[in-house]
């Protein structure tokens, strides 16, 4: 039998096979989905990777920080540092799902450009679910977290809100405990004197700046001597009807000044230039506002410059009492002199071998009511923003963190989050007893800010 029609028939069937197109589709599809399905399991993998890492590196990075105020205050010892990183890291980190086992390494270095540090390295070792298929079981994770100390120092303004709505619903109690336990915290992570500065300003529509200070040449008399004297004939009380009425006016002893300090003159109300004798508007206005004689039970208290005397800074914040009206802009301004060299608080020149972190914690209980010009918030507020605007400017950075408390229902202050450097730094209380755990969170970002990398 001839083979010719086999292999005819044979050859037909190979060409019919090979123009098939039903099978192609599952064929492709069957190919691809191995790829296309190590892919999406390796981006899973990637992001629950990621997760771990960050959750690692928060507890790596309070973990140095732990450290470095133990080594700081000498609680540990050198030998203790690498077994004491691991215990914090342990009981800081969560993540143990996605990292059962993250081993931490420490180096201390003593000395360095920029002072004493201690340097961490975790390492941990991810479980892939996905990407084992394609011959990937694991992912290696690590990160690190240097903390410094030694050459940075911090310099912070209390600026607290003392006006007469303070009396209501615990909230001065609240904020008296809060800011003497954020100043034992701070003041714990000084070694030596000078390490940690703080100042407190206290402020109702006026700051006091203290009445023995009547003889600085940094006070502007003109307003408080129109409205502070006798004139010839009695009937008149101020200096302005008194001469227009052809009478004589004649000032009072300055020394019989109560310490009150009102806005300076615009522009200058929103800065922080020296005040120079041959430029009036850069004087500070003094005022006999009541709030600050001190007979009254109730009075403001003076302003604290740059001090680490512990004790006399919590011994202040005790004599703290509600009253006046609201000019957030007037503490504010004041928490930022300060921390400025010169007149009129001269704080202490920053020594160039170190790095200085400058901050103002701004706390008030309500909105703007009243200031030198004004009586409307929203003109206030403009003020305010343009104040904050400058501080911000600075070149010596200044971080400012802003809490509202707010029991009573008010509207959230704009200006006060537009005060804060950022958005996590603004902090809004709605009952008293929040706000020592907001002094709390405040301080623990303040000591972050010796994470030097």
């Amino acid at each position: 039998m001839s083979r010719l029609p086999l292999v005819s028939r044979l050859g037909r069937q190979f060409a019919r096979f090979a123009a098939a197109e039903q099978g192609n589709i599952a064929v492709i599809f069957a190919i691809a989905l191995v790829p296309v399905l190590s892919f999406v399991g390796a981006a899973i993998d990637y992001s629950r990777a990621a997760q771990a890492r960050s959750s690692m590196q928060s507890a790596l990075d309070s973990t140095a920080l732990m450290l470095s105020r133990d080594l700081s205050s000498g609680t540990i010892t050198t030998s203790q540092i690498s077994s004491k990183a691991q215990t914090y890291f342990n009981a800081l980190f969560t993540n143990t799902t996605a990292l059962p086992s993250v081993s931490v390494g420490a180096t201390y270095n003593a000395s360095t450009s920029i002072g004493s540090t201690i340097q961490l390295t975790g390492t941990g070792t991810y479980t892939t679910s996905f990407m084992k298929i394609a011959g990937f079981p694991t992912l290696g994770i690590d990160t690190s977290s240097t903390s410094a100390w030694g050459l940075t120092r911090m310099r912070v303004a209390l600026v607290l809100d003392v006006t007469g709505s303070m009396a209501d619903d615990g909230k001065m109690p609240a904020m008296q405990t809060a800011a003497k336990n954020l100043i034992d915290q701070l003041s714990a992570l000084a070694k030596n004197n000078g390490d940690v500065y703080i100042s407190i300003v206290p402020f109702s529509k006026d700051v006091n700046v203290g009445s023995t200070n009547y003889t600085k040449s940094w006070i502007d008399w003109s307003d408080w001597e129109a409205v502070n004297g006798t004139c010839s004939n009695t009937k008149y009380t101020k200096q302005s009807t008194c001469v227009s009425n052809g009478k004589t006016w004649t000032p009072k002893n300055h020394s019989t000044w109560n310490g009150c300090i009102t806005d300076r003159d615009q522009n200058y109300d929103t800065q922080n230039t020296t005040p120079v004798s041959s430029n009036s508007a850069t004087l500070f206005p003094a005022e006999q506002y009541s709030y600050c004689n001190s007979s009254n039970s109730a009075y403001i208290q003076p302003i604290m410059p740059l001090s680490y005397e512990w004790t006399s800074l919590k011994s202040l914040i005790d004599k703290l009492v509600p009253t006046g009206n609201t000019n957030q802009g007037i503490g504010l301004a004041w928490g930022w002199m300060t921390l400025s060299t010169g007149d009129p608080m001269n704080a202490p020149a920053k020594d160039t071998n170190y790095t200085y972190k400058d901050a103002i914690v701004l706390l008030s209980d309500g909105l703007n009511t009243q200031n030198r010009w004004y009586s409307n918030a929203s003109q206030i507020d403009a003020r305010q923003k343009i104040l904050c605007d400058n501080a911000k400017a600075q070149p010596s950075n200044i971080t400012i963190y802003s809490v509202q408390v707010n029991t009573g229902g008010d509207p959230t202050s704009t200006v006060l989050q537009y005060c804060a450097s950022s958005a996590d730094k603004f902090y809004l209380v709605t009952s008293a007893s929040q706000t020592v755990s907001v002094f709390k969170d405040i301080g623990t970002s303040l000591s972050k800010l010796r994470v030097a990398r």
